[in-house]
């Protein structure tokens, strides 16, 4: 996805489990996996490689026939979040799951009554749920659905709920820096906390393995406040070549990179660019260093990243 298509809390796990274990050594000896919905998307890949380094089973939520498209070492189960078919057996005997909806989806809400009631249902103990940072944020319908999915699992799941609020990715607009141009239908000085998508990976591990972070809402967030424009001037700087950036108005990008999108998902993607061009999308780092135990990675280390390796 684009940096635009996913500007998308702390949180524990309850595991029930006969033996009494607590801490690190309770998510190694529970055999029981973590189910991953979404797990064929970028941040659903992301939280399965966390998972699978701790040695915990994964398994991968994705659409009925995509199940090809499951991370290697996940056990791939289709489901269906528009109608709930498949979510019950998705969700039974797993030791705790993550929810995330598909981007911008008009039917956040009711997708995430489904998984509160199935998880209900089979018993899930834990549930962690893939939410924005601000969801009251008015200006952006899906962020307001986000916060109405938050209510909804918070009122009808019956185990432990924790929710991520997660900024925009350094890897929503990366691909666009690596091959040179950024293009933006909103002000390239608008101030962003962007993060890492490993560390919300990490996070989102954390969260899921510990059974005592029941109720926990926590943002994530990155270090430091950048404004696209000087994301720009660092990766010139980083990667040792130019990079362009171009401005250009929600109506070309209608008109343009969005013309393709259903015509809801292209309103709520112009709401969002509007919002951006007024103020940006901007956190506090804080409760991701808490988590993580360290300071999030900061933008030119993940350009760092992609590097040859010396």
């Amino acid at each position: 996805m684009t940096r635009e298509q996913e500007a998308a809390g702390s949180g524990t796990v309850a595991v029930h489990d006969p033996v009494v274990v607590s801490g690190p050594a309770a998510a190694e000896a529970d055999p029981r996996p973590v189910l991953v919905v979404g797990a064929s998307g970028k941040t659903g890949r992301a939280v399965s490689r966390a998972l699978m380094a701790r040695g915990v089973p994964v398994r991968a939520g994705v659409r009925p026939g995509r199940e090809g498209a499951a991370p290697a070492g996940a056990t791939s189960v289709p489901l269906d979040l528009v109608t709930g078919s498949g979510l019950e057996e998705a969700l039974s005997g797993a030791r705790a799951a993550y929810h995330m909806a598909p981007n911008v989806h008009p039917d956040e809400v009711m997708m995430a009554r489904r998984v509160a009631e199935a998880a209900s249902a089979v018993g899930l103990p834990h549930l962690v749920f893939h939410s924005v940072l601000h969801p009251e944020d008015a200006r952006m319908p899906h962020h307001l659905h986000k916060g109405d999915a938050e209510a909804v699992l918070a009122q009808e799941f019956s185990g432990s709920l924790v929710v991520l609020r997660p900024c925009a990715y350094h890897q929503n607009v990366l691909p666009q820096v690596l091959a040179g141009e950024v293009v933006l239908p909103y002000s390239a000085d608008s101030p962003f906390t962007t993060v890492d998508l490993d560390d919300v990976a990490e996070a989102a591990a954390v969260v899921l393995l510990d059974p005592s972070r029941g109720g926990e809402v926590h943002d994530l967030c990155g270090p430091e406040v950048l404004s696209t424009r000087r994301m720009v001037e660092v990766a010139a700087e980083v990667l040792g070549r130019p990079v362009a950036l171009r401005e250009t108005t929600v109506d070309a990008w209608r008109n343009g990179p969005g013309a393709g999108l259903p015509a809801e998902a292209r309103d709520v993607l112009a709401a969002m660019f509007t919002a951006y061009d007024e103020d940006g999308l901007v956190g506090d780092p804080a409760p991701l260093t808490a988590l993580l135990g360290r300071s999030p990675t900061p933008w030119a280390e993940t350009l760092r990243r992609t590097l040859p390796s010396s």
